[in-house]
């Protein structure tokens, strides 16, 4: 592929000629198993790419695998994974987050420089923040969902994790734009990312909040907040309305919409097929029980009581309701505020296994991510510091289509921590 293009002499026009990149195996590719880390689709290759897939071909970028992966991005630590599960590179009695674990794990490791993987409620981010890198979510809808494997179809979005802002920002450009074949995806040109103005922050309003993370984590957020206030830009405090709604409202959504969609797995079509059955139902249920992993398992069960009638009205119409209003919260806060600056998570990355054992501390660690997915708003998770030799992540929402914002503030930390690593090798040496 490389030596076609050099040989058609479009090598210099393809912006990601020869570049390596890995692929969340949730995300369709026609050459390479698709299996979404799961046993139901363990021996499943699709027969076509995904959107994305083709404009990174197109672009001249290499994919060079499949990352490992929550069962069909069902978890947070890349512990449910029916094959093994992910270490942090950085730390590997540590988890790399989830659900985009081993894409996250794959750049950490200089394994590639750039990676895609898949965002619901904060899967991309939480791993960008456990392994030191930068992702970025974009708005829902700017980006085609078409080839990639629906978890919560109403928040689902193909994102990049890289090691700087700057390569996010290409690689959106790569995969962003209209797409027919995806009914979600927004109509209309966008804008070009990596031509954002990066200068600064001048006259740019930034809300913080940090209510509820590691002291430690809060006060390397707030250091933002400083660097931001140093840089021109406004610092003000935010606090969000209906905080302690939005995890609960959020795994009602995402766990309905899961269960419908993974209702299509049963063995008839495609995906495992049990052996031990003597009717169809039975062969239904037996291939769902053999090839499903527990934490699937719990929040198909959990989707489909929200769904079941008696229940619908009181906890999936409502978690809607509860939707509306935080989108209609954040709405007005971007009236205001150009960014909000926050915590990506309340603590560093827990060892393996530790998160397995308490689901509910699994999910209540999403309470800084979710906003994002609910809202439909774009969030970039960036680093921001070390607690005992482990990264910390910070988090950037805008308005929804303010992706720009988002680069140009993190363009400045990113420069401002070059400088400090620079000042700090050169004392080094003059010690030395």
């Amino acid at each position: 592929r490389l030596q076609q293009l050099i040989d058609d002499g479009a090598y210099g026009q393809c912006l990601l000629a020869g570049i390596p990149i890995a692929i969340k195996d949730n995300i369709c590719t026609s050459d390479l198993p698709t299996t979404c880390g799961s046993d139901m689709l363990k021996d499943y290759t699709p027969p076509y790419d995904a959107t994305v897939v083709e404009c990174l071909r197109d672009a001249g970028a290499i994919i060079i695998g499949k990352t490992n992966m929550d069962e069909f991005a069902f978890g947070s630590t890349t512990e449910t994974s029916a094959f093994f599960p992910t270490k942090n590179p950085l730390d590997t009695s540590r988890v790399p987050g989830g659900s985009s674990g081993g894409s996250a794990a794959a750049v950490a490791s200089g394994m590639v420089n750039i990676a895609l993987g898949s965002d619901t409620g904060g899967s991309i981010r939480q791993p960008a923040a456990y392994c030191g890198l930068t992702s970025l979510k974009p708005t829902y809808g700017m980006v085609s969902r078409y080839g990639l494997v629906a978890y919560a179809s109403s928040m689902d979005q193909i994102a990049p994790i890289a090691g700087c802002i700057s390569d996010c920002a290409i690689l959106l450009d790569t995969i962003g734009g209209a797409d027919p074949k995806d009914p979600t995806c927004l109509p209309g040109e966008r804008k070009r990312l990596s031509n954002t103005d990066t200068t600064g922050v001048e006259s740019m309003t930034v809300g913080v909040y940090t209510d509820g993370a590691d002291d430690r984590i809060a006060a390397l957020v707030r250091e933002v907040a400083d660097i931001f206030r140093e840089h021109g830009a406004s610092v003000e405090e935010f606090v969000p309305e209906h905080i302690k709604y939005m995890v609960p409202a959020y795994y009602v959504i995402a766990c309905a919409e899961g269960s419908s969609n993974l209702e299509r797995y049963d063995g008839v079509r495609y995906g495992h097929r049990s052996q031990d059955y003597t009717s169809v139902q039975e062969m239904i249920q037996n291939s769902r029980n053999e090839a499903f992993g527990d934490e699937l398992k719990r929040r198909i069960l959990l989707g489909t009581y929200v769904l079941s009638s008696g229940f619908y009205d009181e906890y999936y119409l409502q978690a809607l309701k509860v939707r509306r209003l935080i989108q209609q919260s954040y709405d007005k806060a971007f009236e205001h505020f150009d960014l909000i600056l926050i915590p990506t998570t309340a603590s560093i990355a827990p060892k393996l296994g530790e998160s397995l054992s308490d689901p509910i501390k699994m999910y209540q660690g999403d309470i800084y991510t979710v906003a994002a997915n609910l809202t439909g708003c774009p969030a970039a998770a960036f680093p921001c510091g070390h607690i005992s030799s482990l990264p910390v992540g910070a988090q950037l929402m805008a308005a929804r289509f303010g992706e720009d914002k988002l680069i140009r503030a993190i363009s400045v930390l990113e420069r401002v921590t070059i400088h400090n690593n620079k000042q700090e090798q050169n004392q080094n040496e003059r010690r030395l």
